[in-house]
């Protein structure tokens, strides 16, 4: 990206031709890259969806293994309201809270704290709410923890929020093209100025 913006803003101070032709082709290229995987994540939304499956699910396996990844998987799950990829059941892939009697750990069969609901009448966080949680029937689950998985609530937000997220996308294009428009619009003035001299 460096590359280009040098190439566009050394193209128009120096009015040279060929920088300026490259800024346009490599706008173009990269307006039409953006286009095309576009309309691939609309025709390939399940297997996006798949694969967002397998990204969260290998995630919550190193879920204590990496304070960054931690935080991350902590911050979806409170933003989202929701916990795993598809559902609470996702843990048991986690060494930590996997329900079988040869774990040790004092978070079997539960969750991480972000999947507890707040009760916004507590000051402090309680982290270990999600403790034993995955024992109980799915009924007694939703009064204590989020129940739906990530990608469907991210998919619900996508949804929710198309039009800003459409328009963005939208506005980001516009400004593509009218840098181009300008781009080619400064090279001919260029040409028609040197064929006069």
């Amino acid at each position: 990206m460096s590359v280009l913006g040098f190439a566009g803003c050394i193209g128009a101070l120096r009015e040279n031709t060929f920088l300026l032709k490259f800024f346009s082709v490599f706008l173009g290229l990269i307006f039409f890259l953006e286009l095309a995987t576009g309309i691939l994540a609309f025709v390939f939304k399940d297997w996006i969806r798949d694969q967002l499956n397998f990204f969260i699910n290998n995630n919550v396996k190193a879920y204590r293994d990496d304070i960054d990844l931690q935080n991350l998987i902590d911050f979806a799950q409170e933003y989202w309201s929701c916990c795993g990829a598809r559902g609470p059941n996702d843990w048991n892939l986690n060494i930590y809270f996997n329900c079988t009697d040869l774990n040790p750990s004092r978070e079997r069969c539960g969750v991480p704290f972000s999947c507890c609901v707040r009760d916004p009448a507590e000051d402090v966080l309680n982290t270990q709410c999600g403790y034993d949680v995955r024992l109980k029937l799915e009924l007694e689950q939703q009064g204590s923890i989020h129940t739906k998985g990530c990608v469907g609530q991210f998919e619900k937000w996508l949804q929710d929020n198309l039009i800003v997220v459409a328009g963005v996308f939208v506005g980001v294009a516009l400004l593509q093209i009218f840098g181009i428009c300008l781009a080619q619009n400064l090279v001919s003035d260029i040409k028609a100025v040197k064929a006069n001299w």
